[in-house]
């Protein structure tokens, strides 16, 4: 399913903004030392950078040709791409 409807789009993305600060709070209310949220935080921001570095540095600078919709194409695309 293609979700298209400008709408939906925000209320997904909401939804999953919700999603993390619960279970960020979750987490440091079951481990709430300064040290757990330090490696929250910097986990992450990683994952934020990877999600950029993957999906935008890649496309605009590696390869601008090649489309893959996930990371799992991604991923197969990195293995399997003949070296130049």
């Amino acid at each position: 399913m293609d979700i298209t409807n400008p709408k939906i789009l925000k209320f997904k993305g909401a939804l999953f903004l919700v999603l993390g600060l619960l279970s960020a709070a979750c987490l440091l209310c079951f481990l709430p030392d300064w040290k757990v949220l330090l490696l929250l935080t910097i986990c992450v921001w990683s994952f934020c950078r990877f999600y950029y570095f993957a999906f935008y540095v890649l496309h605009h600078y590696a390869d601008s040709e090649f489309r893959y919709s996930g990371l799992f194409d991604l991923f197969r695309y990195l293995l399997t791409k003949k070296r130049r």
